[in-house]
């Protein structure tokens, strides 16, 4: 049977299982074993074994659950109050105003969560009420909510890049730092936008409440020390190379549990619930790598991923008509599967593809997850959509069209990152050069 054909019959046998409703790691589980049984002769059951042990005992892998702690840790803490009363003072004089909040703290809460759906419900119940009351464009408060808690996939440390850096064997630490920039533009990005949008709308953004005084603005920034500490604490041991990834993750910990206690919300409830969330959150995203590392050996065994490299190279497509067609697939994918399972689910497969094209590994790493970004808000199932629905009781096509124009801000960034690719890789290059 030939390339096409075999790819064929696992790619309906994938669709089908996962329209069914079946979990994702399941479904992954299942078609490798058909690729095992119908290509190749090679143990199943004993190549199984030894892989999902393989893929889920490695150190690296170890961050993962740090940094999911860390995240529900602060998700249960005051942070996102103390976020907005000391953005506010800054923002009531620029254009677009307290609108800028919602950017501003996903993208500081980012830093320290990793989690899309933590950054986007922790900043939203803060955001959203105040932001109604205040008379702020209900459209433009959801969407700015929508796109900016993306930056959780992005900004270091992320749980997404973590996953993608274990499936593709690249370094934690180099991922982290390499999005770092790429984060920041995209929420200068989303910021020019609110900006121009307030100046086009003036009647529609309601006027500033108050002034504030230099002093008042100090003083209301000491409420974000807290937070700057702890990203400087986490982001800062890794860039200067005092902490692995791991260690990091720890030093995160011990950091929230530190400001959970100083705000007075740190109880044992407390303690066992993020416990016990980061364990089914972390639980969930082993068991799809382990089913996508057992789909991936499957695939190497009947020699499709090669063969589709080799289809490739043979279409002379250049690598930006690859990355132009990966960008198409991954957002159609994105519609259907979490940001997770589409990495895990096509990094296999796509990977030789893209060393084949010759384009660098650590700035495709960025790439998906930019990519990935955009399906956490495009229906039916963009998981932000989702969590919006839950903060506002409005409809996901609703929350889909309001979150629009944010989504074609990230298909500007992934141009803008493929037009200046040294964006991405000049940091860890740097960082690399100064070790």
């Amino acid at each position: 049977m030939d390339i096409a054909t075999a790819s064929l019959i696992l790619a309906g046998a994938l669709l089908v299982l996962l329209a069914t409703g079946l979990w994702v790691a399941i479904a992954l589980f299942i078609v490798g074993l058909i690729a095992m049984g119908m290509f190749t002769s090679a143990p199943a059951g004993a190549i199984m074994a030894t892989t999902v042990w393989g893929s889920i005992s490695t150190w690296t892998l170890t961050a993962l659950p740090l940094f999911i702690w860390m995240g529900e840790i602060l998700f249960r803490t005051r942070l996102s109050e103390d976020m907005f009363s000391g953005l506010v003072p800054w923002l009531t004089r620029i254009p677009g105003r307290l609108l800028h909040v919602n950017i501003l703290g996903c993208a500081v809460f980012a830093a320290v969560s990793g989690s899309s759906a933590a950054t986007a419900i922790t900043i939203g119940k803060m955001s959203v009420p105040e932001l109604t009351r205040r008379g702020y464009d209900e459209k433009q408060i959801i969407g700015s909510l929508a796109g900016s808690g993306t930056l959780g996939l992005l900004i270091p440390p992320s749980i997404i890049l973590i996953v993608y850096g274990v499936a593709a064997e690249q370094s934690i630490i180099r991922l982290f730092i390499a999005g770092i920039i790429p984060g920041l533009l995209l929420a200068a990005l989303f910021m020019g936008y609110v900006a121009a949008w307030s100046l086009l709308n003036p009647d529609r953004v309601p006027p500033a409440d108050r002034r504030y005084t230099l002093g008042e603005k100090i003083a209301a920034s000491r409420r974000l020390i807290p937070v700057i500490l702890l990203i400087v604490f986490v982001i800062g041991s890794i860039y200067a190379g005092w902490a692995t990834a791991t260690e990091a993750a720890c030093l995160g910990v011990v950091g929230a549990l530190g400001l959970s206690a100083a705000t007075g919300t740190l109880s044992w409830a407390t303690f066992r619930d993020s416990v016990m969330a980061a364990t089914r959150t972390n639980c969930m995203i082993c068991f799809i790598l382990a089913g996508a590392a057992f789909l991936s050996t499957a695939m190497g065994f009947t020699g499709i991923p090669r063969g589709l490299a080799v289809w490739i190279q043979e279409l002379g497509l250049s690598p930006y008509a690859l990355l132009a067609a990966l960008t198409l697939f991954f957002i159609l994918l994105g519609c259907f599967l979490d940001g997770i399972s589409v990495v895990v689910l096509t990094v296999a497969v796509i990977l030789p593809m893209v060393e084949a094209a010759g384009i660098d590994l650590l700035w495709f790493g960025i790439y998906v997850v930019l990519v990935v970004e955009m399906s956490q808000i495009t229906p039916p199932v963009g998981f932000n959509l989702f969590v919006i629905q839950g903060l506002t009781g409005r409809d996901i096509l609703y929350i889909a069209r309001a979150a629009l124009p944010f989504f074609l801000l990230m298909c500007l960034a992934v141009v803008i990152l493929v037009a200046f690719p040294d964006l991405v890789t000049w940091l860890p290059e740097l960082a690399t050069r100064r070790s």
